[in-house]
């Protein structure tokens, strides 16, 4: 069915509510991570699950280049109405790491264009697109791993992960922890590259939560699998 309100109208009065949900403290916690957004997650959700999905608001409010706009977008859209030019766009666009968190595994895993840009994703020689490609990868590693040279992701993770740029190196490092928490056979090569390179070794770690150290992370997951 047709949207009865005039799209203009309908992205000036979402921007305004989000503009009234706007929390100056919620604003600088999120710029400390490198986002650029003070709307609560909870909230900005509520405003989704009130939308439902719309495909044409979803696509208006991503235009508005706003932060808090494309994550609400992000979460009425369609995703397999977006062709492959669009996502590679909207990733390249996607600068903030919220927004491009959310678009990778909320809009490109469930598309059919997903493995053409994961193959185009990793070897892009921008590290914040190859990130992308590095998370879809990972989620190849846990639910379909057939195909995947998982030795060779190993030997690249290796040669690479120690000095890559940080959202780069947080990818890698998840691809091999999830190497090693889903495949026994690895598991020991895994666990000893994360010893070996020490990346994130010193993560500051909230009590109660797991180390993103992959020898740490990897031991867990499996202690909680075989609990």
């Amino acid at each position: 069915m047709a949207e009865t309100t005039p799209a203009a109208t309908t992205v000036a009065e979402v921007l305004a509510e989000l503009g009234a949900l706007e929390d100056p403290k919620a604003r600088e916690a999120n710029e400390r991570h490198g986002d650029d957004h003070g709307v609560n997650l909870g909230r900005l959700r509520a405003i989704a699950k009130r939308l439902k999905t719309q495909q044409d608001l979803a696509c208006r409010l991503w235009e508005t280049g706003d932060g808090a706009a494309r994550l609400l977008a992000l979460l009425i859209c369609r995703p397999k109405a977006f062709g492959r030019r669009d996502l590679d766009a909207m990733l390249r666009e996607a600068r903030t790491p919220k927004v491009h968190d959310w678009l990778v595994n909320y809009v490109v895993k469930k598309s059919p264009h997903a493995e053409e840009l994961r193959l185009a994703w990793f070897a892009d020689p921008d590290p914040v697109v190859a990130s992308a490609g590095w998370a879809l990868t990972t989620a190849r590693v846990a639910k379909n791993p057939e195909g995947l040279d998982l030795a060779g992701l190993l030997d690249v993770i290796e040669a690479r992960m120690k000095d890559a740029p940080d959202r780069l190196q947080w990818a890698m490092n998840e691809c091999l922890s999830t190497i090693g928490i889903e495949h026994a056979g690895l598991r020991a090569r895994a666990v000893g590259i994360g010893e070996r390179l020490e990346v994130l070794k010193d993560y500051p770690t909230s009590p109660g939560c797991t180390s993103p150290f992959a020898p740490v992370w990897i031991a867990e997951m499996v202690r909680r699998r075989e609990a």
